[in-house]
């Protein structure tokens, strides 16, 4: 049984009244979309943008206006087919992501220029390798293409191609009841689910486990969950990243200050963006000395 129906399955416990699978496009073939409409259920499900299927090429090449649900977010709905063979489909568009994708690749355009460049000052045996290594490579392979006498150029059609998926990404649902603009929050959800995993697993270290008793095991799974928590009530307080936020508190130190007459603990000086912070989760300032010892 794969992951999709053992899910599916095992919710059936729970007694829901509707369920709404929201799913990345490695889960999007034809018998998962079947298994989870059992029972009235619905989903919402990624889709390769480049894919191949017919269907999907008419959804992506489809002129309509978007409509504006958020500030970088904008949506357009788009149904292929009929009967049976009807596809519904939300195309997202998120002009910052876009904006970000399009400063990248113009990074690695301009990176690729002076590698050609520093090519052409190579000969014989030198020149092939370095070559043949360009060609094959991961980023710039991709904006590459080979002329007839064996030179390299850059690929332009592909640039262009490139262009136009740039902070785009496509979703369908069969259930007419969920709105576009839902169904595109919804699986920008998954995005932050599949984030809180990285942080668990990144910044948290909930693996590897190295307790032997169950009880064990349980507590530390769930006080890493509530770590958790606590970072995801901290970001909608203060609509800031987790990272963000951890890199402006850590400025916020403690020295220990050792002098014939006694010791002395001192806070850093608290910049405003740090204040704000702290004001906006309800916590108090640590004070300026928050010790001071006295040799006796």
């Amino acid at each position: 049984m794969n992951v999709v129906q053992e899910v599916k399955d095992d919710l059936v416990g729970w007694k829901l009244g509707r369920v709404i699978s929201v799913m990345d496009r490695g889960f999007s073939s034809g018998e998962n979309k079947k298994y989870l409409q059992r029972a009235g259920g619905h989903y919402i499900m990624g889709e390769k943008l480049r894919s191949s299927k017919p269907e999907v090429k008419e959804a992506t090449s489809r002129p309509g206006r978007y409509k504006k649900i958020k500030d970088n977010l904008r949506v357009k709905e788009v149904v292929v087919g009929d009967g049976p063979a009807r596809n519904r489909y939300i195309l997202a568009h998120n002009t910052k992501e876009a904006k970000r994708e399009k400063e990248k690749r113009e990074q690695i355009i301009s990176e690729l220029k002076e590698r050609l460049d520093s090519l052409r000052q190579l000969e014989g045996e030198a020149h092939s390798k370095e070559m043949c290594k360009l060609r094959s490579h991961k980023v710039y392979g991709r904006y590459l293409r080979q002329l007839k006498d064996g030179r390299l150029k850059i690929h332009k059609m592909k640039i262009r191609e490139d262009k136009k998926y740039d902070g785009k990404y496509l979703i369908q649902t069969p259930d007419d009841m969920i709105k576009p603009a839902d169904a595109a929050l919804g699986y920008k959800q998954l995005v932050d689910i599949e984030d809180a995993f990285r942080t668990l697993k990144q910044d948290f270290s909930i693996r590897p486990v190295y307790y032997r008793l169950k009880k064990r095991i349980k507590s530390h799974i769930l006080l890493n969950w509530l770590a958790l928590l606590l970072i995801r009530i901290a970001e909608n307080e203060t609509d800031m990243t987790w990272r963000k936020m951890r890199h402006e508190l850590n400025q916020i130190q403690v020295g220990k200050f050792i002098f014939n007459s006694g010791q002395v603990y001192q806070t850093t000086n608290i910049s405003k963006k740090c204040s704000d912070i702290l004001d906006m989760l309800g916590i108090e300032k640590p004070p300026q000395f928050p010790e001071i010892n006295e040799n006796s």
